[in-house]
């Protein structure tokens, strides 16, 4: 059996390839050894090998004759940079013993699910966002994403900070101002405690975003969406220099918001290539799971 893991901060998706062609997945909490503690990272993995278990033992996948050893884990996720990988890498090893484990970058498996094994530029746009020049196999040129202070470019998270700029500075018009302080009960009060004062204000930002999708049709929404795109094509992707290769997308920011992209791209010379908003499935034909 192998094992694919895609993580970020607050999801991780569990892919378990089994002999036969037989396949399952499972949700977690994710994993980001950044910010997580070993016990916590622990614990999570602890109970997702149970849980594994429990399935290959007790459900549909209980029905096939398999060994219950794993060859490969491959692990991708948010914040998986040395050294902070390296904890992480020997909790998997420790649940999964005798399997090789690998664990990289959330950038690299994007990579490696929009482009396979041909050269490529891939980006992450979700929460937060990234980009990469990639060569088949690794990532091989990558501009800082640096967060949604500084950076994150057409993130939902800065999607979520210009929208609420715009709103408590009047740029919007009066009546989208007023819909969106009714949609989410908010004041300016609110919103700077929520900013300045609460934890996780890049999930505050970005869970505003539905009132993009509602009004994207309104010529001043359209414009904040396709700004913020071009915005990140210009100051990430131009730096590859690489206009000859196609520009993919994963994440639900990316999918949610495609015909904007396509508009952002076509307005910086770029052409996009495959849009996904869920990189597993492409992970697994990667891996040959």
């Amino acid at each position: 059996m192998n094992l694919i893991v895609d993580s970020g901060s607050s999801k991780a998706t569990w892919h378990v390839s089994l002999h036969g062609g037989m396949s399952f997945t499972m949700q977690t909490t994710g994993i980001n050894p950044v910010r997580d503690s070993v016990e916590s990272m622990s614990d999570i993995i602890r109970s997702t090998r149970s849980r594994i278990d429990s399935e290959l033992t007790h459900g549909r996948a209980g029905s096939l004759q398999h060994d219950s050893s794993f060859g490969h884990v491959w692990f991708y996720g948010a914040g998986c940079q040395q050294p902070f990988a390296q904890p992480l890498a020997r909790l998997l090893e420790t649940a999964f013993c005798n399997a090789e484990v690998c664990v990289e970058s959330d950038l690299l498996g994007a990579a490696r699910a929009l482009c396979q094994h041909s050269e490529g530029m891939a980006c992450i746009l979700g929460t937060g966002s990234n980009s990469c020049l990639y060569d088949g196999t690794r990532i091989v040129a990558h501009t800082p994403a640096l967060g949604w202070i500084i950076g994150d470019e057409g993130s939902g998270a800065v999607l979520g900070r210009t929208l609420v700029g715009d709103v408590l500075k009047g740029q919007l018009p009066e009546n989208l101002c007023r819909a969106f302080l009714d949609r989410f009960g908010l004041t300016q009060e609110r919103i700077i405690d929520a900013v300045y004062r609460q934890p996780l204000p890049n999930r505050f930002l970005a869970s505003l975003v539905p009132f993009l999708t509602e009004h994207r049709t309104e010529p001043s929404i359209h414009d904040l969406l396709v700004n913020a795109f071009r915005s990140f094509f210009v100051r990430n992707v131009a730096a590859y220099s690489r206009r000859d290769l196609s520009v993919g997308f994963v994440g639900g920011v990316a999918y949610q918001f495609e015909n904007e992209l396509r508009e952002a791209a076509h307005a910086e010379l770029f052409n996009i290539g495959r849009i996904l908003k869920d990189p597993m499935p492409e992970m697994a034909r990667f891996h040959g799971c």
